[in-house]
């Protein structure tokens, strides 16, 4: 049998006038948790009249989703028992198929005969549904980006504002070897490498103050005591009042690329030691004719050093005046492309003698492809170009005296032809 929620007698009346026209639904259950009270704004919230939901069973007629079933029962049953629920949010099912989500206080109704006896449930709720959505969306929101956060492809990990860590993705905690339960609350700065502690903290202060810094280079300690380098994008965290609250840090792995760096710049540095020392002249210049390269070698040759060479025009400053042209037309030739092997040269040197150098000319060019100057290995002939010197002096003079001689001087090859006749002969 269903009771009324309140008594009829007049004194009441004012009470009911309350209940029925208060700007809160007002609802409540007998100890089956049928309805017996539906005021006003229940019926407007839900659509339906109070004729229409009394003697209806709440549970299973206007509450669909058999979680949320589920846990009312339980707030409805503790109730029963006289255990209070306050702010329970409630998705109420409303006539026209929608969903109206009410913030409900669950209390036990007590018989007017005897206040110790439970006779029913009594709820009052505030419809909070745009609020509520608005919260629930934030919420969906929020978990979505956690989702992208923690498994995004790049290491994001942040701190709050006494540096300890508060953020610390999949990719981070995979590429570290430390999960993000080991790392939570403990100081960044202990995974720092201890040479750039310094510049790490600068960097942190200055996004605290709301300065950012993009592509950071950042070395981390793995757990497995490994190297691994970050380049960073640092930048304040905000919440919703626009305070800073932290600094995230949003990375690349950059470790293969810069181990590969460091093998590159190493190669470099064993390249330049062999032009340094080697045993030949190596020198070069730019599009422009001027000195860049000057190797050890060269120096101890043309008594040059490389500062007093570097910059200068080498043919001007260092070519013998009737070679210049043909020089000029060597090198003119390799930033064309187009290489010159065994070019004899000579060089002046700083003490105004003469060094003759057998050269390879060929292109210089840039990581890109292009042409950016010359190179030239060389040979210092000079010992061996003065002996051909001095045997050609000596085979044209000995030639003179034959041609010259005042006897006739005549000679044949193997096959009895003749190979020399000198003027006298011929006189």
């Amino acid at each position: 049998m269903v009771t009324s929620a309140l008594p009829r007698s007049s004194s009441n009346q004012e009470l009911r006038q309350l209940v029925d026209t208060a700007n809160a639904s007002i609802f409540g259950t007998d100890l089956d948790f049928v309805i017996n009270e539906w005021n006003l704004k229940t019926a407007e919230v839900t659509g339906y009249s109070r004729e229409e939901a009394l003697h209806k069973h709440l549970l299973d007629n206007f509450i669909s989703c058999s979680s949320i079933r589920g846990a009312l029962q339980q707030v409805l049953d503790r109730a029963l028992v006289g255990h209070e629920t306050s702010n329970f949010e409630l998705d109420f099912e409303t006539k026209s198929n929608g969903k109206r989500i009410l913030l409900i206080n669950v209390t036990a109704r007590r018989s007017s005969v005897n206040d110790q006896e439970v006779c029913g449930i009594l709820i009052v709720g505030q419809d909070v549904t745009d609020q509520a959505m608005e919260e629930r969306d934030a919420l969906a929101r929020g978990q979505e980006l956690r989702k992208l956060v923690d498994q995004a492809n790049a290491p994001i990990f942040g701190i709050n504002l006494h540096g300890a860590i508060n953020e610390w993705n999949d990719k981070t905690a995979n590429l570290t070897g430390y999960s993000r339960a080991e790392v939570v609350g403990k100081p960044l700065m202990t995974l720092v490498m201890p040479k750039l502690q310094g510049s790490v903290q600068a960097v942190l202060q200055k996004a605290l103050r709301g300065e950012e810094t993009s592509n950071y280079e950042l070395e981390f300690q793995t757990k497995s005591n490994e190297t691994l380098f970050f380049m960073v994008n640092v930048s304040s965290r905000r919440d919703n009042l626009n305070r800073i609250v932290g600094v995230v840090g949003v990375a690349q792995d950059v470790t293969e690329t810069h181990k590969m760096e460091i093998a590159i710049q190493a190669t470099a540095n064993e390249l330049r030691q062999l032009v340094e020392t080697a045993n030949a002249p190596i020198f070069g210049i730019d599009v422009n004719g001027n000195v860049n390269e000057w190797n050890n070698k060269t120096a101890e040759i043309t008594g040059y050093s490389k500062e007093e060479a570097f910059d200068k025009p080498l043919v001007s400053t260092f070519i013998v005046p009737s070679l210049q042209h043909s020089v000029h037309e060597v090198l003119d030739n390799a930033l064309k492309g187009t290489e010159t092997s065994n070019y004899e040269l000579e060089f002046r040197t700083k003490s105004n003698e003469i060094r003759y150098l057998l050269v390879n000319a060929t292109t210089r060019r840039d990581a890109n492809g292009n042409v950016a100057g010359v190179v030239g290995v060389a040979q210092d002939v000079t010992e061996t170009a003065s002996r051909d010197r001095a045997v050609t002096a000596v085979a044209n003079e000995l030639r003179q005296l034959v041609d010259n001689a005042n006897a006739p001087i005549f000679g044949i090859d193997v096959h009895g032809d003749v190979n020399e006749w000198n003027a006298k002969t011929a006189e």
